[in-house]
């Protein structure tokens, strides 16, 4: 049978409510003032973006959210959007000295939030671009988190930016692609508002290759920056694979996104394949709009999964059970619908997973949700920019420093750079290769004219991405070389 929507309104509502919810003004209050202020901050140097937590913490204390949302957002562009999403345990509230004094990290998060959201709710800019444009032009491909960190950086050097989505509004991931516990599509689409008042000209429904060729934008931009995500989910090669109700683990979250919750439908017995943090997200979200089971089916162990602890605690704290070391063989039909799965159990041997003979059994189900990855666009980017250099890995070569790529006037960040990190890294990617392109321009930091970038790309170098604050004068050493 066909997968139908499984909830009211109400209760659908009411299920996908924050999973931290906001702190009151009072609660924010008390929580800043646990703060240490510490001189050398370690919540800073866990921060990819680099944002002054002590600075904004002491600010809400004296009640100047106003302040303090300045102080996130000059660093990082979507800090509402990370304050919600951003694996905090593992990056600034993980490094928090209050972690070892009282086993209890301040909630950098939530704070962040109560600062952010008080800009956006009383409609205060505290981003403000130059009032006369530099006259050159940069094309962005990409209005994912990336793209927007790089636009907005780049819109407040003096740039006119233009930026091209095929999707019908921005935010990439962070718009579509969250579980809807932790963020509403609203919080992303004002952070696009925002950088829209940046003097950010945006075009969506818009494919590069077809509405729009590459080539053309390299012989009229100054520079171009890709800040493309990942494509679809990796195929199973199974058969019954292209049953109507296997799902991309993404596109259901999608449909959460894009229709009212009481209209999405979910099976009542769900299977999700794959154990990364989509995959969490897909399968404590099916069971959150009323699937009476939802299950993950992960090759490896529970040692090997790369969802972070608290997602998986999440996951089967909602009701979600775990089915590890097992694969599927194939998809079961019936009258041309999903009746279940055909698994059997792995075993690891030299770090490859085999199956195990002679295991495999039928798991009953309606619905099936894919979560085993997603493609690397390396063949459409490989069109679109011939020269362009690629590793092994399918992501773009960059040089670290800067994120220019093998074609001077190109630059990178995101997952076509990375292979798939977080928001925040791929902000502070953004907002890298912005201050690479304003110094490969002839453009001026701290104070200095950096010359333009003379670095020729060696055979594969690719950076892992941004891990630490970025500083001016690294990003200096880095172009005056050669």
């Amino acid at each position: 049978m066909p997968i139908q929507p499984r909830l009211d309104a109400a209760t659908a509502m009411a299920n996908m409510a924050d999973t931290k919810p906001p702190f009151t003004p009072q609660e924010a209050k008390v929580e800043a003032s646990r703060c240490l202020f510490c001189y050398d901050a370690p919540c800073i140097m866990a921060c990819p973006t680099g944002i002054d937590i002590p600075t904004f913490i002491r600010k809400i204390t004296t009640d100047n959210l106003t302040g303090a949302a300045r102080t996130i957002l000059e660093a990082n562009v979507l800090g509402a959007s990370c304050a919600r999403v951003c694996p905090t345990q593992m990056l600034c509230e993980g490094a928090c000295v209050m972690l070892d004094l009282e086993k209890d990290p301040i909630q950098i998060g939530r704070l962040q939030r109560r600062a952010t959201d008080h800009v956006a709710a009383a409609g205060i800019d505290v981003l403000h671009a130059p009032a006369e444009k530099n006259g050159r032009t940069v094309a962005i491909l990409g209005a994912g988190p990336a793209g927007l960190g790089c636009a907005a950086e780049l819109a407040r050097l003096g740039y006119a930016v233009t930026v091209y989505d095929k999707k019908p509004a921005g935010g990439g991931l962070n718009t579509y692609g969250i579980a809807y516990y932790k963020m509403r599509p609203e919080v992303s689409l004002d952070e696009v508002r925002m950088i829209e008042r940046l003097g950010v000209t945006f075009r969506y429904g818009v494919e590069i290759g077809r509405d729009v060729h590459a080539a053309d934008l390299l012989r009229d931009d100054h520079a171009v920056f890709i800040g493309v995500g990942l494509g679809g989910a990796n195929r199973l090669g199974i058969s019954g694979e292209d049953l109507p109700e296997v799902v991309d683990a993404l596109d259901f979250i999608e449909w959460i996104h894009t229709r009212p919750l009481e209209a999405v439908p979910v099976g009542r017995r769900v299977v999700v394949l794959g154990c990364g943090n989509t995959a969490i997200d897909a399968v404590t979200q099916a069971k959150r709009l009323g699937a009476d089971e939802a299950t993950i089916v992960y090759r490896r162990g529970a040692a090997e999964m790369s969802a972070y602890p608290f997602e998986y605690d999440l996951a089967k704290t909602d009701g979600a059970t775990f089915l590890f070391d097992t694969v599927p063989v194939e998809v079961v039909a019936k009258d041309g619908h999903v009746a279940g799965l055909r698994l059997a159990k792995t075993a690891v041997r030299d770090g490859r997973v085999s199956v195990v003979p002679g295991s495999e059994w039928t798991h009953a189900c309606d619905m099936v949700l894919k979560a085993v990855g997603q493609e690397k666009q390396v063949g459409l980017l490989e069109r679109l920019f011939p020269g362009l250099k690629v590793d092994a890995k399918g992501r773009v070569a960059h040089d670290p420093a800067t994120m220019q790529t093998s074609l001077p006037k190109v630059f990178v960040g995101g997952d076509a750079a990375s292979g798939g990190r977080e928001v925040v890294n791929a902000v502070a990617e953004g907002k890298k290769a912005a201050l690479g392109i304003h110094a490969f321009l002839g453009g001026t930091a701290a104070g200095g004219v950096l010359q333009p970038s003379r670095l020729g790309m060696p055979d594969g170098a690719v950076g892992s991405g941004f891990d630490h604050p970025i500083r001016v004068h690294e990003l200096e050493a880095a172009l005056k070389q050669g």
